[in-house]
């Protein structure tokens, strides 16, 4: 494992933050665009699903081939290449001339998407002790926070003054910066090279799928993601059908979402690392059931509760992230980490475009714009998250604490 200073470790993990944000970012601004853009194109909350689902099934395909030669190269350089064809993809899409061309670029965005997301985790899992490994994750994660925080509000507010394409082209600026910041801070890490030579392609993704931990740690991370974005893809259209919040009080909703969980990633990281990244996820998660049941069942309320129910969903839900993916990291065998995550990325972004196709067509909107179905989707979620909870215990670490966390 590459040893780093403690202001190196800082750096790194802020500089794999900021290029997360990216990531995050760019996917996450679709779903808060969904009534812009179905207002742009003439297009139904299917199409508006597969808009959604075709970047995540893009990644996931992208993850399966990624899984071949991850291990293979360095990865820092291999992380900057697809961040860079990442950014030249977001600028297309904000250069799309339709809904079918922008589909076709949000693939190719997925593509290199999926990859960096995968290599940031495995990043993390090489350079940073297990002991320290959910706070470093609960750092990393705060991109997640201030995408909702400042990222999101101010793409909405580029797309409400401008049009929906500002967003795109504002991300793909950004990605460009934090691409010169990543060539001067990253750390090369190569430790995981050998000079010795796989039998064929699939080799370390067969040796990955051979053992019944990685298996069940696949299915756990798949489960995660599920119960997320059964309900997270169409939060934006039931605030505004059926809630009854304005599209200009948005990013209202999303900034205070972001600020509650730019603070509770930080201290769920520390808490999972002091008294136990398995057990705080089990109570995270349980907890997260009440916000989901809530948000989804909701009719008609003052701006001021939605925004109350928002914010513990978004904490809660986002946080038992933090503990699950330290486990999930742990799971794989350090020689394979990087095929494993490759995977790891694959099945969450099937998972990921498999619950947001199905909530699709489990809700319909009527002419006057109310969503049907959301509480079927609720409890979709629910069951997921449950069965989620007892797929944790039974996953077997790989890298086991050496020191107890300060």
């Amino acid at each position: 494992m590459t040893s780093l200073s403690p202001r190196a470790e800082r750096l790194f993990l802020l500089t794999l933050a900021g290029i997360q944000f990216s990531h995050i970012l760019d996917f996450m601004i679709m779903m808060p665009l969904g009534p812009i853009l179905m207002a742009a194109f003439g297009i139904g909350t299917h199409e508006f699903g597969l808009l959604v689902a075709s970047y995540s099934f893009s990644a996931a395909i992208s993850g399966i081939l990624a899984a071949t030669f991850v291990d293979l190269f360095e990865r820092k350089r291999l992380l900057l290449i697809s961040f860079t064809l990442f950014g030249l993809a977001t600028l297309a899409c904000g250069l799309a001339p339709g809904y079918q061309t922008l589909i076709v670029a949000r693939c190719l965005a997925g593509v290199f998407g999926g990859i960096m997301g995968a290599l940031v985790q495995t990043m993390i899992g090489d350079a940073i002790p297990y002991v320290r490994r959910a706070r470093a994750s609960g750092l990393v994660s705060t991109a997640f926070s201030i995408s909702t925080v400042a990222g999101v509000p101010l793409s909405l507010w580029l797309a409400n003054h401008f049009n929906w394409r500002a967003p795109f082209i504002f991300i793909a600026l950004l990605s460009l910066i934090f691409i010169f910041i990543g060539l001067r801070i990253l750390p090369e890490l190569r430790h995981h090279l050998s000079e010795q030579k796989r039998a064929h392609l699939f080799s370390a993704i067969f040796a990955v799928l051979a053992d019944k931990n990685h298996l069940r740690a696949l299915l756990f991370s798949a489960l995660l993601i599920f119960s997320g974005f059964t309900v997270i893809p169409y939060i934006t259209i039931y605030a505004v059908g059926n809630v009854g919040i304005s599209q200009l009080d948005l990013p209202i909703v999303y900034f205070v979402g972001g600020c509650s969980t730019f603070i509770s990633a930080r201290l769920i990281g520390r808490w999972a690392d002091k008294h136990g990244k398995l057990e705080l996820y089990r109570w995270v998660a349980l907890a997260a059931m009440l916000p989901l049941l809530i948000l989804t069942h909701i009719g008609v309320v003052p701006l001021w509760l939605w925004v109350m129910c928002t914010a513990s969903f978004f904490v809660l839900i986002s946080g038992r992230m933090i503990p699950a993916m330290a486990l999930i990291s742990s799971a794989a065998q350090p020689k394979l980490r990087g095929t494993f995550m490759s995977l790891n990325g694959t099945v969450q972004s099937l998972a990921m475009g498999l619950a947001t196709t199905l909530a699709g067509y489990l809700i319909t909107q009527d002419s006057t714009g109310r969503i049907e179905g959301y509480p079927v989707v609720g409890y979709v979620a629910i069951a997921a998250n449950l069965l989620g909870i007892w797929f944790a215990a039974h996953i077997v670490l790989h890298d086991k604490p050496v020191t107890k966390a300060i």
